[in-house]
């Protein structure tokens, strides 16, 4: 059985609310504390405490930065990867965290204009925050949780303060992570920051569904509630995670897709092969072309792209406009995907992603290609080696 959270983020999401979540559905608090203790970081504290938000009893987890410390530093992102990365952290919590962070490094280096190594994170760097991600990750291993996913995420409107000034609500690396992930987002009527940075990315990066999904099917073992600081009349301000077995799908079942297909014969190769890019960023399960012939003898292709339905505008929109086509077809189908998990090795110091399923191992042939270009081995071995570290 695969171990499943799926988060409720209609009120938001942020790393404290998030950790505190997985806590009240029963993560050993120490396993945190033991995770933290590993890094070299100093004046800290967590406690968890039982509090209620418009009703709702959650619990909240205070984390204090003693007043020696700034708990607004100006961190280069390299040091906080160097952090985790040297860390006594176990694998999977080691690998999580890494993940969240250099996205943060990415979506901040876009926004800054600098390399994602170079950039200066001020709130996303803060103890508090490196607290709020590891913590987590380390809950979502003492909860045994191998599959991540989420609702919607609600945002609020207005400014927030912050140490650039004032900025729009949400803060741009919100909104950024956001767009980058395709995530599924609402607006909530309220200028509090809903969302945050550390929040989003959580959800949004080790999520298996990051445009937001429904709850999935699940033998449900225990349900939490992480309490923001603020408690707002009329609306719980906590995230929910739900924690279960996922249901073992029947193969006559499936899960709903959408395949939508269009024929082109004005475009040229490089055009069709951008288009595939563009429907695999905008979130299609996958993306292909076949050859055809049409009315008079004329070669030409069909752009085929299979999405999630709840995904169909967006796959449809982003069809049309890199086809040039003036419509679009689409079928309902079925699809039985395979559970698959995502790990990272380490190959004479560059990282390479590696998928893991029940009976194959496959290496992210761009990352694998990569490396080969950087130490001079031959692709083969280096996936071969990657295949080896993954599967041993």
């Amino acid at each position: 059985m695969t171990t499943a959270a799926w988060f409720q983020c209609s009120a938001g999401v942020a790393g404290d609310m998030t950790m505190a979540a997985l806590v009240d559905a029963g993560a050993d608090q120490f396993s945190i504390i033991n995770a933290v203790q590993s890094l070299d970081i100093e004046g800290w504290a967590i406690t968890f405490e039982e509090v209620q938000r418009c009703g709702v009893r959650s619990t909240w987890a205070n984390v204090v930065v003693h007043d020696h410390d700034d708990t607004h530093p100006h961190r280069p992102a390299r040091h906080i990867l160097d952090l985790i990365g040297s860390s006594d952290l176990s694998s999977i919590t080691r690998e999580r965290a890494l993940q969240v962070y250099q996205t943060l490094a990415e979506v901040e280096g876009s926004i800054h204009g600098v390399n994602p190594d170079d950039v200066e994170l001020h709130e996303v760097g803060a103890t508090d925050s490196i607290i709020d991600v590891v913590g987590s990750c380390a809950a979502l291993e003492a909860l045994g949780v191998e599959q991540i996913s989420h609702s919607p995420i609600g945002v609020g409107h207005g400014t927030v303060s912050t140490t650039h000034g004032e900025l729009p609500n949400p803060v741009p690396a919100v909104s950024r992570l956001l767009a980058v992930r395709h995530a599924a987002t609402f607006g909530v009527d309220t200028t509090m920051e809903l969302a945050t940075p550390t929040g989003v990315a959580l959800m949004t990066v080790l999520s298996s569904s990051p445009s937001g999904t429904p709850m999935p099917a699940m033998e449900m073992q225990a349900v939490g509630f992480g309490a923001g600081t603020a408690d707002v009349p009329g609306r719980p301000n906590v995230v929910q995670v739900v924690i279960g077995d996922l249901a073992e799908q029947s193969d006559r079942a499936g899960q709903a897709a959408v395949e939508l297909s269009v024929n082109v014969d004005d475009a040229t190769g490089e055009i069709l092969a951008d288009a595939i890019e563009q429907l695999l960023t905008a979130g299609a399960f996958d993306a292909w072309i076949t050859p055809i012939v049409m009315k008079k003898g004329r070669p030409a292709f069909t752009v085929h792209a299979l999405c999630d339905p709840a995904r169909l505008d967006v796959i449809r929109a982003t069809m049309i406009t890199h086809t040039g086509s003036l419509g679009v077809r689409a079928i309902e189908v079925r699809r039985w995907p395979q559970q698959r998990s995502e790990h990272i090795v380490i190959i004479d110091g560059h990282e390479v992603r590696v998928k893991v399923a029940e009976h194959r191992v496959k290496v992210e042939f761009d990352d694998a290609k990569a490396v080969a270009r950087a130490t001079g081995r031959p692709v083969r071995q280096v996936i071969a080696m990657a295949e080896h570290l993954a599967s041993s």
